[in-house]
């Protein structure tokens, strides 16, 4: 990709890409928009990649997991329910995803250490944050279709964030 290179979309620098989800809403209507109320906790602020989703419910095991293995540029959306009595992610699984090449993860649900999470380069929004880790109980589902903020997430389908929003959809938009 060259240095100067813009789109619709997208702005792109070498080999940085930045998300710019209004732009991709006027050029791809049929996009789903999830419903304001996360907020940006990651280093990186925009981001996008195919969907891995979890279903968990104050228990990470399954987050845990998923965040050893390659990301390979995913995004792992994280329906914990909504739940505000617990954080499903912290700064150990955080830094794990990031070096193991995720994009990004979305939490329905609360985070901690966010000071850390705040430097470490990966896309991280949720609903807030908690000083409290999860009982660790091997409960969970993976790849599973869940949904939250008026829109359903499919694993393979593609999710784009960035302070504006989130927004989904069924193919790759770049």
């Amino acid at each position: 990709m060259s240095e100067n290179v813009s789109d619709v979309g997208l702005v792109a620098t070498a080999t940085v890409i930045a998300v710019i989800t209004p732009d991709l809403c006027d050029e791809f209507p049929e996009v789903q928009v999830v419903e304001p109320g996360f907020r940006n906790f990651g280093a990186i602020d925009n981001f996008g990649g195919e969907i891995v989703t979890v279903k968990c419910f104050e228990d990470n095991s399954v987050v845990k997991q998923q965040v050893g293995l390659p990301g390979l540029g995913r995004v792992m959306v994280v329906d914990g329910g909504g739940s505000k009595r617990n954080a499903l992610l912290g700064d150990m699984l955080a830094e794990k995803a990031a070096s193991n090449g995720w994009a990004g993860l979305i939490i329905y649900g609360c985070i901690r250490d966010a000071d850390v999470i705040a430097k470490t380069p990966l896309g991280v929004q949720a609903l807030g944050t908690h000083p409290r880790k999860t009982e660790k109980r091997d409960v969970g589902d993976l790849n599973i279709a869940v949904t939250f903020g008026g829109v359903t997430f499919h694993p393979g389908h593609f999710l784009y964030a960035d302070n504006n929003g989130i927004i989904v959809s069924e193919k790759a938009l770049f």
